[in-house]
């Protein structure tokens, strides 16, 4: 007969690296890097509802560009830092409950319990979210943004309980001294091949080269040593394709001698546009960062005509949201959605230039939305339609 497996003993772990005060010190800048990767991921997440109970700002122009950015760079920190807190605490994992002592009973369970949770939600969290920013989906079940966003709440507050369950240890062992001995296992008495400083100040600076190897997509001075950013400001004028005309399926409705911009108000139309018409009306030109909730971002010098111009000469209101629709037949993102803000700042264009030349086809030709402050996946491209409610 085969011998069956038996999980390790809590006594077989004797190094003194596996040690609550390391585990405290890489805990807390766990819980830091996912604060700020959950509270920015909020942010993405309300910036692409539809409508919003609390106006999204449209200013300032780049603050969709850092917080995404910070959202990336912080998740892609919280690896390193989670695989050696787990490496830390992996003995406790193995202890016996104690079923005899209530009180005991329950703090084992539900630290026990939020951390399998909490676990669970984070490897599924890191992982989606590294594979989103390469833009590959294995999944075919569910959606990434629905997952995503409702995992993000049950990572942080499976986070909220374990903290709580272990404040009171946790403040103890970051008050006092790194190599002090009060809370160490018995059995921990092996020295490691590092000390406890290097090892927590080694994960630390694996940390840092992680968020190095990626923030070259929104930092472009660290592009050179960003050897796993997904986009570096490859493309024309500078700025990245996510979805090409191909894939979109619009290369012959986009230059289609034929193509016109429509606005309907209240269902009737209002206007229409030729591409000429477009050019006529008195260009302007802004400065503005496109950013994804990938995490890229590239500045463009964009020109066109404001969006409020257009709706003014279809004598359409200029005070409603405006839906934005594009050629692309299908697709979560060929509609999006205008605040009435966003459509009124002088700043939010219908871009048909970019960096001086014509809108590449992949970039949106005939006339793409350019606006301050907003996700890239609602800068919608190849526009075929504004529709403005009356």
């Amino acid at each position: 007969m085969r011998a069956r497996l038996k999980p390790p003993a809590p006594e077989q772990f004797t190094s003194r690296l596996r040690s609550p005060a390391v585990a405290a010190r890489v805990g807390l800048w766990l819980g830091v890097s996912f604060g700020l990767c959950f509270v920015t991921g909020l942010i993405s997440h309300y910036a692409q509802l539809p409508s919003h109970p609390v106006p999204f700002p449209t200013s300032p122009s780049w603050g969709y560009q850092v917080t995404q950015g910070l959202h990336v760079t912080s998740g892609v920190a919280a690896v390193p830092l989670l695989l050696v807190k787990l490496w830390s605490v992996l003995p406790k994992l193995f202890e016996s409950l104690p079923v005899r002592d209530a009180r005991r009973l329950l703090i084992a369970v539900l630290e026990r319990g939020s951390i399998g949770v909490l676990v669970a939600a984070s490897i599924f969290q890191l992982a989606t979210g590294a594979l989103n920013a390469a833009q590959w989906y294995p999944w075919l079940t569910f959606s990434f943004r629905t997952a995503h966003y409702a995992l993000a709440w049950i990572a942080i507050g499976a986070l909220l309980v374990h903290v709580a369950v272990k404040l009171p240890i946790t403040r103890d062992l970051l008050s006092g001294d790194i190599d002090a001995t009060t809370h160490d296992r018995v059995t921990a008495t092996v020295p490691g091949a590092l000390s406890r400083r290097a090892l927590v100040r080694t994960t630390a600076a694996a940390a840092g080269v992680a968020v190095l190897a990626t923030a070259g997509g929104t930092v472009p001075w660290l592009r050179r040593v960003s050897v796993f950013a997904t986009r570096t400001g490859e493309g024309p004028g500078g700025v990245p394709i996510n979805k090409s005309a191909q894939a979109a399926g619009v290369e012959e409705s986009a230059t289609a001698p034929d193509w016109r911009l429509e606005v309907v108000v209240g269902g009737v139309l209002a206007a229409s546009f030729s591409y000429d018409d477009l050019r006529a009306m008195p260009p302007h030109t802004v400065d503005l960062p496109i950013a994804c909730v990938e995490g890229w971002s590239a500045q463009g010098t964009w020109s066109g005509v404001r969006v409020a111009d257009v709706l003014r000469t279809a004598d359409a209101p200029t005070d409603r949201e405006v839906v934005v629709v594009s050629l692309q037949q299908a697709g979560a993102f060929r509609r999006s959605t205008l605040p009435a803000s966003f459509a009124a700042d002088e700043r939010t264009l219908l871009a048909l230039d970019l960096a001086g030349e014509p809108l590449a086809l992949d970039h949106g030709f005939p006339c793409r939305v350019i606006a301050p402050n907003r996700p890239g996946v609602l800068q919608t491209k190849w526009v075929s339609r504004l529709e403005v409610s009356a």
